[in-house]
C-alpha cells in the first residue's frame, strides 16, 4: 500500500486572513472555497504536492508557537536554496526570528511563523539527501 500526503488541516482564528497570507507569502492558489460562513479553503502549494486546508477554529491556544508540544508542530517546505527562499519570503513580508540551523538528517533549516503563529520552516538538503 502506498501513502502520500494529500493535505494538512489548519484551523484558523480568521480563515480568510490566513488564506490571504498563504496566497501572498507562499504563492499558494485557492483550489476550493466552500463559499459558506464560516469559510473553508483548500490551497495548492506552488509546484503541486500537498494541499493546505484552512477552516475556522473553535478556539486558540497561546502555545501554538511552542515547537515542543505533543502533536503536529510545524510544516517543512523543501527548497533548493534557503537563502533564495528567505530573500523572496522576506520581500513578501515574512519575518525570520532565528538564524539558519543544521537540519536533522543533514542539510539546513530556517523557521518562521504564519499570520497566526503556526510554525513552518524551509529545509534545504544536499542533492544526495532524502528524496
Amino acid at each position: 500500500m502506498n501513502f502520500r500526503l494529500e493535505h494538512l488541516g489548519l484551523p484558523a482564528r480568521d480563515p480568510v486572513a490566513l488564506k490571504d497570507w498563504y496566497c501572498h507569502a507562499l504563492g499558494t492558489r485557492v483550489v476550493f472555497d466552500n463559499g459558506e460562513t464560516p469559510p473553508a479553503f483548500l490551497l495548492q502549494l506552488p509546484g503541486g504536492g500537498a494541499l493546505v486546508e484552512i477552516y475556522a477554529a473553535e478556539r486558540a491556544l497561546p502555545e501554538t508557537v511552542n515547537n515542543r508540544l505533543a502533536g503536529w508542530r510545524h510544516v517543512a517546505l523543501r527548497v533548493d536554496s534557503i537563502e533564495a527562499a528567505q530573500a523572496e519570503l522576506s520581500a513578501r513580508g515574512v519575518a525570520f526570528s532565528e538564524p539558519i540551523k543544521l537540519a536533522g538528517g543533514g542539510g539546513r533549516v530556517l523557521f518562521f511563523a504564519d499570520l497566526e503563529g503556526n510554525l513552518l520552516h524551509l529545509v534545504e538538503r544536499s542533492p544526495g539527501g532524502f528524496a
